[in-house]
């Protein structure tokens, strides 16, 4: 072989290897590769879903919509653009004008009240048939507290005043007490485990042979670094926001197991104790399935899985840019001095 065939096959080769994973995008059957060989999980996706995490009492046992339900549900939701946490309401509502009462905007509901929130490009919908994104307990419904959490529950809702959303107990009386993502330190749906959120649900991977990163639209410009080295554990004494995670590939799948966890994390009623196992997994060229199943033996009696699928989407991935100079707080301790002031008067009298 001469030195321009040599050329020439060399030259080749790169193109053959450059060409691979775009090549495989195109076959769903065979999802794209990296250069290194792994699975291509690479790219923007969105966890954007109607689907509730815990299965409303309406469907009972059911763990799948029916192929009409699925479809008219989904057209009902998306005619307007429904609240998120108003749409697990709508679901449970068990007659069709009740339904369509509540898909509709009311007036104090100026958060939401543009639906270009949730129609616009990609309307969100029920991105499956399931009727929980909770798979394991076959009821859909996050176990029981144990008696230590529901005590350490009751303790957090009685030294708090409000609620917030009518999910989440929070005082009012100090800025320390505000939820956290309203502080701008961390959002209850990145994780791990990741939820879908409810705007801004945009997700972006990079993959190198050693790292996952995911980084969050609606996020704390603060991206997930996932080491694949297998290097050791960070020391117990070491706490984090979004714990110590590390991936391993098992076949297909991309398994990530993350511990160490502070002590003011309590998803979902659990402690410092938590452990989360993520699996991500590529179905076809614009879907990927995502699982976790968490435990936290001080929390729940038993572990809880579940499972929703991430879709594939066109960029670019735009800062959030939370920060927690914002004007609310001030705000929110100046209605709460208001309050102590007229409480104060009405004892006085």
């Amino acid at each position: 072989m001469n030195q321009r065939s040599c050329l020439l096959a060399v030259v080749g080769t790169i193109a053959v290897m450059l060409v691979a994973p775009v090549a495989a995008l195109g076959q769903s059957a065979q999802p794209a590769r990296t250069l290194w060989g792994d699975p291509n999980l690479q790219g923007i996706w969105t966890s954007s879903t109607y689907t509730p995490l815990e299965r409303p009492d309406y469907f009972s046992d059911r763990e799948f919509l029916t192929e009409e339900e699925h479809a008219e549900l989904n057209q009902l939701l998306t005619e307007d653009g429904v609240d998120p946490l108003r749409a697990r309401t709508v679901l449970a509502a068990d007659d069709d004008t009740r339904r369509r009462e509540l898909t509709q905007q009311t007036q104090e509901n100026i958060h939401y009240d543009n639906a270009i929130w949730l129609t616009e490009e990609q309307p969100r919908r029920l991105a499956s048939r399931r009727t929980s994104l909770i798979v394991n307990p076959p009821n859909g419904r996050i176990p029981a507290l144990t008696p230590e959490a529901e005590q350490r529950e009751a303790e957090r809702r009685n030294a708090s005043r409000w609620l917030v959303y009518n999910i989440t107990p929070q005082s009012f009386d100090s800025y320390e007490t505000r939820t956290l993502q309203e502080r701008c330190i961390v959002w209850r749906h990145e994780g791990p485990p990741m939820l879908p959120a409810s705007y801004n649900d945009l997700l972006q991977i990079f993959q190198t042979e050693d790292y996952v990163v995911i980084f969050q639209e609606m996020s704390n410009n603060d991206p997930r670094i996932i080491p694949l080295d297998g290097r050791p554990n960070l020391p117990s004494t070491v706490r984090q926001w979004s714990g110590d995670s590390h991936g391993h590939w098992e076949g297909e799948t991309l398994v990530v197991e993350t511990g160490h966890f502070n002590d003011k994390i309590h998803f979902n009623g659990s402690t410092e104790a938590l452990h989360v196992v993520e699996r991500f997994a590529r179905v076809d060229d614009v879907t990927m399935r995502y699982e976790f199943t968490v435990e936290d033996p001080t929390a729940w009696a038993t572990s809880w899985t579940a499972e929703f699928p991430l879709m594939r989407r066109e960029g670019p991935l735009y800062e959030y840019a939370c920060h927690e100079g914002n004007y609310d707080i001030r705000h929110i301790l100046e209605v709460a001095r208001n309050l102590d002031s007229a409480a104060a008067k009405k004892d006085s009298k």
